[in-house]
Parts: structure tokens; C-alpha cells; sequence
């Protein structure tokens, strides 16, 4: 499989694949493709895992697209505003992503849930208590609102990120939820009541414009319906 990213802030990637060369996505995330390429709706490893798509945000049932009698071509776009990230996961390189940051992958690449080790992250860590573990070997293709910045945190290092803005971590990384200090900061300070640490080691990838946020920028200035 060979891919390109194009589109500047408004991406797609387009997939380049061989005669029997598959990839999955979910349920329309196909934007164009060649006639060649013929797709198959799978729960995509058993009810079970299915039900667990569900529960981060995502369909239950995924497309499987396959080239037939020759190369094919595929693309997918994102949808909204930002960027498409290639990954390769693999054994040691496996990520934690916000839910609905999975665009498409290699069929080699398998999705579950990923449970927040410690309560206060699923009560208070803005993306929720679920988030989605891409594990297993092959390319994946995330979306993520607006620009991505990446850090590279050794064991001893953290970074407190505010809600929304935590795009996706290595496996490696672990995160908490911890209290604004001080009354005051917490109740005038605008950020909010809780932050999320992210702890090292691993990488960290940012986004500089989490979706909720602009909801919530659009509904402060636009009328209420009467």
C-alpha cells in the first residue's frame, strides 16, 4: 500500500493498493475510489469489539475495501478542519487516540477500547473515560482538529494539557486528571475545574483546535432560535 496526504487544512489521503491489498475504515469514511475496489461490512473481529467501537464514539460496524483484478485506488477525507496523521503501529508501538480519531488503517492494525486506569480520568478527562488502543501491525491513518503538535517525554517528564486538546499518546504514556489549584483559579480562571497530566515515556500529540471548542465558540454568538 502506498499513500500521499493532500489538502493542506482540509486533508485526504489517498491509498494506492495492490491486487488483493485491503484497508478498513468506519462505516462512511469512504470519500472516492476506483471502480475496482469492492467493499464488505464486517463487525471486524466478533460482536464483542463491535459493541466496543461503539462505546468510543465509533461505528459498530466497519467497511473492509479490497483491490480487485489489479491495483485500486482509495481516499479518505477528514471531517472538519485539521490533519491527517500516518502512524505505524506494531508490536512496542501501540497508541491511545481520542474518540473518532481513527480514519482508516492496513486491515493488519485492530481497535479496542481503552479503559482510564484511575476513575477521576473517566469522570473528568473532557475526551472521557473511553478512548480507542490501535494495537496490532500495520499503517493508520488519524484525523485531528486543527494543527498537531508533538512532544517526546522521557520517564521523567509531564505536561498538562486542557481538556479536549489530547489528541493521541503512545501506550507507554500514562495520564491523570488533577484539580485547578486554588479556589479562586478554578472558579474565575476560565480553565476550567480539572487538567489533564500527561506522564512520560513516550510521544504526545496535540491538537490546536478541538472540535467541542468551537462548538461551544459557534453557540455563544449565533441567535437563539425563537
Amino acid at each position: 500500500m502506498k499513500y500521499k496526504i493532500e489538502g493542506g487544512n482540509l486533508p485526504a489521503v489517498i491509498c494506492t493498493l495492490e491486487d488483493g491489498e485491503s484497508m478498513i475504515t468506519e462505516s462512511g469514511g469512504m470519500s472516492w475510489m476506483s471502480p475496482n475496489m469492492k467493499m464488505e461490512t464486517t463487525s471486524n473481529g466478533g460482536i464483542g469489539k463491535a459493541f466496543g467501537r461503539m462505546f468510543t464514539g465509533e461505528a459498530m460496524f466497519q467497511n473492509r475495501y479490497t483491490a480487485q483484478g489489479g491495483s485500486g485506488m482509495i481516499a479518505f477525507a477528514s471531517s472538519f478542519p485539521g490533519c491527517i496523521r500516518a502512524v505505524e503501529i506494531g508490536p512496542g508501538r501501540e497508541l491511545i487516540v481520542q474518540k473518532s480519531g481513527f480514519l482508516a488503517s492496513e486491515t493488519g492494525v485492530e481497535m479496542s477500547v481503552f479503559f482510564q486506569k484511575k476513575l477521576g480520568s473517566g469522570l473528568f478527562g473532557g475526551e472521557g473515560f473511553i478512548m480507542q488502543k490501535l494495537s496490532g501491525q500495520g499503517m493508520a491513518f488519524l484525523e485531528f482538529d486543527g494543527h498537531v503538535i508533538e512532544y517526546e517525554l522521557n520517564k521523567e517528564q509531564s505536561i498538562v494539557v486542557d481538556t479536549g486538546y489530547l489528541a493521541a499518546m503512545d501506550a507507554t504514556c500514562s495520564m491523570e486528571i488533577k484539580s485547578v489549584p486554588g479556589v479562586k483559579n478554578a472558579l474565575f480562571g476560565g480553565e476550567g475545574l480539572f487538567n489533564t497530566v500527561v506522564n512520560g515515556p513516550g510521544k504526545v500529540y496535540l491538537q490546536t483546535m478541538p472540535i467541542n471548542h468551537v462548538a461551544a465558540v459557534l453557540r455563544s454568538v449565533m441567535p437563539e432560535a425563537r
